[in-house]
């Protein structure tokens, strides 16, 4: 298991079940009266320990893809969506890596951020979107 995956599991999981969300790492969501909020983890693939957090929305019930059949509510992942941004990038065509340097040398700290941005950016796509 790499470094950061440890830190998430232990400093962002638990957060993110208090605050309503479901899965296992990397695919979460939380299902609402009206929609789905979803939220997918993608670790750096050179290893390097960086990571993003991709959101998404989708409304309640199966959603159709081009690729198949429609997927359940409780299967959908932010990556089975074309229109998603990731967690603290200003838009969606921008890129927001969070750095397994910053991560690691404050776990808490960086906790306490990633829930700033969760609790403000994320709402807010997640009720606009």
């Amino acid at each position: 298991m790499s470094d950061s995956l440890t830190l998430i599991k232990e400093h962002v999981v638990p957060g993110l079940r208090t605050r309503g969300f479901k899965g296992s790492f990397p695919h979460f969501r939380r299902i609402t009266n009206s929609a789905v909020h979803l939220l997918t983890f993608q670790l750096d693939k050179w290893g390097s320990g960086d990571f993003v957090a991709e959101i998404a929305k989708a409304p309640l019930g199966p959603v159709s893809v081009s690729w198949g059949n429609p997927i359940p509510s409780n299967k959908l992942t932010a990556h089975d969506l074309d229109v998603r941004l990731r967690l603290g990038a200003s838009t969606p065509a921008a890129d927001h890596w969070f750095k397994y340097a910053d991560v690691s040398a404050d776990p808490s700290g960086f906790s306490t951020q990633f829930f700033n941005l969760v609790d403000t950016h994320g709402n807010r796509w997640w009720d606009g979107a």
